[in-house]
C-alpha cells in the first residue's frame, strides 16, 4: 500500500503508516522507547533527546518522536530502514542525554512527593550511572505561584514543556510558558498568578518529574501506601474514569483512568481535588429536630418518628425528591418504597424540566456521544456553558475547533469557553431568529454532514422549558442532525444522577407532583412527609410546615431544613451505578467505608421499609441489582449505550407550545468549584471559588 512503509526494527519488520514516527513504529514492533518530552496526546517539541534510536544510515542519532517514518530512506539496495533500539550507540546516546539532564536535578528523591512513580527515577535506573563527571554548582531556580491545586519545585524543573503544551493546547488557557534562553530557561506563569483553567491539574500527571505535585496532596503519603480503587466521578454528569487511591479510612488522591470514549486520559480539577470534602461536614449519626433544634439520635428513634409521620399521612401527601449524585440503586429503592406507600409523587430533575422518559430516551441523552464530537462538522450549544459544565467535554469540543473543520455557534450568555464561536444571541428570540434562516449560521448547520446541536439545562430548567426543547428538537431535524447513522441532538446534564433516574422513570406517576410543585414553588406546600434522596440544590423556605426526612451523606443545604437526617454514604464509600449524560451505564466502586453510623442510601431505605410496614422484597445490594436487571436489562450492560429509538424525540418537534419567554439563557453552574455538598465542604474548592471572585493580592504559598 503507499500509504505504508516496512521498516525493521531490531530485526523485526513492521508495516506501519507513512505517517506515524519512528518512536510509534519502534513501538508498534513492541520495542520500547523512553521519552519524557513526548505525549501521544500533544505536539511534538523534541526536547528531551531520551527517545534517540540508531538509524541506519544517519550520521548520528535521531530523536524517534520528531523523526517521521516517510523520511525514512532504504539501503543501497532498496532493502527496508533498519532501526536500532538496543545498539551500544543508542544506549551511549541516551546515557549520554541522561548524564545531561541529571546536572542540574536536585535529587531530591527521598523527600520528592513523585518518587516511586517518577520517569525520570524509572529511566536512571535504566541509562543513568552512579557517578557525576561534573564538579560545577547546581543551578537553582526559584518556585512559582500558579495557584492553590499545583504546587511548583522547579528546580526539578527539566524543560520537556509538557505542561506548556498542555496548557495552550488541550486546556485552551496560554498560561505557562518558557522564559530565558539555555541554564536560564525558566517555566513560568509570567506574572505569578493562579492558572484559571478547570483543566490545570492534568499538568501534574503530565510532568514526568517532581516539579509539578499535586498541593493538597503534599507530603501525605507515598503510592505503595495506598489502596487504589477504580471508579467512575459524579462531579459532572460525564462519567469520567478515575482511580481513589485510599489509605486505612481515608481519601488520599484521585487520580484519573484512560477511557477514550468518555474522559480520555483527562479529569477536571473539580474531579481531581475535591476528596478533602468527604471528610468534612460529614453526617455520621441520625438526626431528629426537636422543639426547632437537631439533636442526636439513635436509628430507632429516627426511624420512629417517619414511621409515625408516614402513617398518619394520606400516599398523595407523601413525596420523594432525588438529588445530583444518587446512584440508580438507591433511587431504585426510594421508588419502590413510594409505590408500596401508594404515592406517584417521585421526581428526580430540576424544577421545570420538560425531560420525560415517556418522549423516549433520545429526548434526553447525549445522543452523538461523547467521542462523537470528533466527528461533528458544526456545533450549536443552546443555554449551555460547557467548560464549566463539563470542563472536559469542553476539551474535546475545543479539540475538533483546533482541527479547522467545525464552525460553533452559540446561543446564551457569552463566555470564554476557550475557542471562538460565533454569538448569535442570548435568549429563545435568537433560537427563533436562527430556525427562520435570519442568521447566516443556519446555512452552516444545513451544509454540514454531520450537525451537532447541545442544549444545556439553563435552556430547559425553565417554566418555558417544554417550548425551547421542541424548538430545538424542531430546529435539529431541519438541518438534517437525524440521519441513519448520526443522530445530531444532545442534551448535556450536570448531574450525575439525572439520566440514570430518567431511565428508571424516576418521575410524577399519573397525577403525581413534580419537583417544584412539591417545594411549594407553584403555591401552598402540597405534602405532608417529602423524602430527599441527597437533594441539596433546593431552597426548602416554602415547605416549612411539611415534615422532611434527609438522606445524604454531608451537612449541606437539604440536611439544615430536615425535622430528620439519615446518614448516608458518600461516592467513594459505596458501590453503585451510574449512567452518564450519553446515556452510558457505568460502575462506581467503593473505595473506604462510611465514617460512624452512616451507612449505604439503599441499605438505609430497606431498614426504613421495614419499620413503616412496607418491607421491600431485597435483603442485599445483590437481591436490589437482579430485581433492578429484571426491570430493565440495560443495567447489565456496563460501559455501554445500546441502541435509541428516535420516534419519541421526533415526534416533539410537532409541539412547539405556547411562545417562549424572552428572559436570557443562563448557564446553571454559577460557581464551577460549588455543585454540590461534597465540593461546598472543601477547603481547596472554596479556596479556588474565592479566586474566581478577583485577581489574587498576593502569593501566599
Amino acid at each position: 500500500m503507499a500509504d505504508t512503509r516496512t521498516l525493521i526494527v531490531d530485526g523485526t519488520e513492521v508495516e506501519v503508516p507513512v505517517t506515524y514516527t519512528l518512536l510509534q513504529a519502534c513501538e508498534a514492533a513492541g520495542a520500547e522507547i523512553p521519552r519524557f518530552c513526548f505525549h501521544e496526546r500533544l505536539s511534538i517539541a523534541g526536547n528531551c533527546r531520551m527517545c534517540l534510536v540508531e538509524l541506519k544510515g544517519a550520521p548520528k542519532p535521531v530523536a524517534s518522536c520528531a523523526y517521521a517514518v516517510r523520511d525514512c530512506r532504504p539501503g543501497p539496495n532498496g532493502e527496508p530502514p533498519q532501526v536500532l533500539t538496543k545498539s551500544p550507540l543508542t544506549k551511549k546516546a541516551r546515557e549520554g542525554v541522561m548524564e545531561f539532564l541529571l546536572i542540574n536535578h536536585p535529587l531530591d528523591c527521598p523527600i520528592c512527593d513523585q518518587g516511586g512513580e517518577c520517569d525520570l527515577q524509572d529511566q536512571a535506573m535504566a541509562y543513568g550511572v552512579d557517578t557525576s563527571r561534573f564538579e560545577e554548582n547546581k543551578r537553582a531556580v526559584e518556585n512559582k505561584y500558579i495557584g492553590p491545586l499545583v504546587k511548583t519545585i522547579m528546580t526539578r524543573c527539566i524543560h520537556c514543556t509538557r505542561c506548556v503544551r498542555f496548557t495552550t493546547e488541550v486546556a485552551g488557557v496560554s498560561e505557562l510558558g518558557a522564559t530565558g534562553r539555555g541554564e536560564d530557561m525558566e517555566i513560568t506563569t509570567f506574572l505569578e498568578r493562579a492558572m484559571t483553567s478547570e483543566l490545570q491539574g492534568n499538568v501534574i500527571d503530565l510532568c514526568p518529574v517532581g516539579a509539578l505535585t499535586s498541593r493538597p496532596y503534599a507530603f501525605k503519603a507515598r503510592p505503595w501506601e495506598l489502596n487504589k480503587t477504580e471508579s467512575i466521578d459524579v462531579m459532572d454528569a460525564l462519567g469520567s474514569a478515575i482511580r481513589v487511591d485510599s489509605r486505612n479510612t481515608e481519601v488520599m488522591r484521585i487520580l484519573p483512568r484512560t477511557n477514550e470514549l468518555v474522559n480520555e486520559e483527562w479529569i477536571s480539577d473539580k474531579t481531581r481535588f475535591v476528596f478533602d470534602g468527604l471528610r468534612t461536614q460529614r453526617l455520621d449519626r441520625p438526626y431528629l429536630r426537636e422543639n426547632g433544634r437537631l439533636r442526636a439520635a439513635t436509628w430507632q428513634e429516627a426511624f420512629a418518628a417517619i414511621a409515625d409521620k408516614v402513617k398518619a399521612a394520606a400516599p398523595e401527601k407523601l413525596g420523594a425528591i432525588a438529588g445530583d449524585l444518587a446512584n440508580v440503586e438507591e433511587m431504585f429503592a426510594l421508588k419502590e418504597l413510594m409505590s408500596s406507600l401508594g404515592s406517584p409523587n417521585i421526581d428526580c430533575r430540576e424544577p421545570y424540566s420538560p425531560l420525560h422518559p415517556k418522549n423516549g430516551r433520545a429526548s434526553y441523552v447525549f445522543g452523538s456521544t461523547i467521542a462523537g464530537i470528533e466527528d461533528a462538522d458544526a456545533i450549536l450549544l443552546i443555554g449551555t456553558n460547557p467548560r464549566v459544565e463539563a470542563a472536559v467535554l469542553n476539551s474535546r469540543i475545543r479539540k475538533v475547533w483546533r482541527a479547522g473543520q467545525t464552525q460553533i455557534g452559540l446561543i446564551g450568555e457569552p463566555a470564554d469557553l476557550t475557542y471562538s464561536y460565533a454569538h448569535l444571541g442570548a435568549g429563545p428570540s435568537s433560537l427563533d431568529s436562527l430556525a427562520a434562516g435570519e442568521l447566516d449560521f443556519l446555512d452552516v448547520l444545513k451544509k454540514a454532514e454531520r450537525p451537532m446541536i447541545i442544549i444545556g439545562q439553563g435552556a430547559l430548567n425553565r417554566a418555558d422549558g417544554a417550548s425551547i426543547l421542541s424548538r430545538a428538537v424542531k430546529l435539529a431535524d431541519s438541518i438534517g442532525a437525524f440521519g441513519e447513522e448520526w443522530n445530531g441532538f444532545n442534551v448535556l446534564h450536570t448531574a450525575a444522577a439525572r439520566v440514570g433516574g430518567l431511565d428508571l422513570g424516576f418521575v410524577p406517576g399519573e397525577g403525581g407532583l413534580a419537583t417544584a410543585e412539591m417545594l411549594g414553588m407553584e403555591g401552598t406546600a402540597p405534602l405532608d412527609v417529602l423524602f430527599l434522596l441527597g437533594a441539596d440544590e433546593y431552597k426548602l423556605d416554602a415547605i416549612s410546615d411539611t415534615f422532611k426526612v434527609y438522606i445524604g451523606s454531608h451537612g449541606d443545604r437539604g440536611a439544615h431544613g430536615a425535622d430528620v437526617i439519615l446518614p448516608g454514604a458518600a461516592y467513594t464509600e459505596k458501590s453503585g451505578t451510574y449512567v452518564n449524560t450519553e446515556g452510558r451505564a457505568q460502575m462506581a466502586n467503593r473505595a473506604i467505608f462510611p465514617p460512624g453510623q452512616a451507612r449505604e442510601d439503599w441499605s438505609i431505605l430497606r431498614a426504613l421499609s421495614a419499620v413503616v410496614g412496607k418491607t421491600l422484597p431485597f435483603d442485599s445490594l445483590t437481591e436490589l441489582r437482579n430485581r433492578l436487571a429484571e426491570s430493565d436489562p440495560r443495567y447489565l450492560a456496563l460501559d455501554e449505550i445500546g441502541d435509541v429509538a428516535m420516534d419519541g424525540l421526533k415526534s416533539l418537534s410537532g409541539h412547539a407550545g405556547e411562545k417562549p419567554g424572552s428572559e436570557p439563557f443562563v448557564s446553571c453552574v454559577p460557581d464551577f468549584f460549588l455543585t454540590n455538598p461534597i465540593a461546598r465542604a472543601s477547603a481547596v474548592m472554596a479556596e479556588c471559588s474565592s479566586l474566581r471572585l478577583g485577581p489574587r493580592a498576593e502569593a501566599a504559598e
